[in-house]
């Protein structure tokens, strides 16, 4: 799914978010997949027995990452991705609802995730459609970031 939302992202002219190499073919790619499934807590969504999308929750963000410490415990997506054949049938949704449950029942009352902020702010919007709030702004290297937040009752 990773080195198809580069296919997608690059024919919908988008070469600045993950750039035009395959996920599995850039540069500790591979490595931060293995992270996500041994050190992280995945959820893989399933469409008729197949994988549809995949979130990964963690304690907190990236330290790769110039982000500020939350200040109390949250939650963080450190990975949302849907099949981009499957798009708009709210499979991201689903998984966003599913990390909000995930916090509720850590006893968590905050859960945050970080995306590419460039591209006119599509990715940004589509989190706040989904009840994210934005919060910090951040550039790794030339990437522009922006963390998001949501509380959860």
């Amino acid at each position: 799914m990773l080195d198809a939302a580069v296919v997608w992202m690059n024919a919908r002219g988008n070469t600045e978010q993950w750039g035009t190499t395959a996920y599995s073919r850039q540069p500790g790619g591979a490595d931060r997949v293995e992270r996500y499934l041994t050190e992280n807590t995945p959820y893989i969504a399933e469409w008729d027995g197949a994988p549809v999308g995949a979130l990964v929750l963690d304690s907190g963000p990236s330290a790769q990452l110039p982000i500020p410490p939350a200040g109390e415990p949250e939650l963080y997506v450190r990975l949302l991705i849907s099949d981009r054949r499957r798009a708009g049938l709210g499979i991201g949704a689903a998984l966003l609802a599913h990390a909000e449950e995930e916090t509720r029942r850590a006893g968590v009352a905050l859960l945050r995730l970080d995306c590419w902020a460039g591209g006119g702010g599509e990715l940004v919007a589509y989190y706040e459609r989904n009840g994210f709030t934005p919060t910090d702004r951040f550039l790794s290297e030339r990437w522009p970031g922006q963390v998001l937040a949501k509380r959860i009752a």
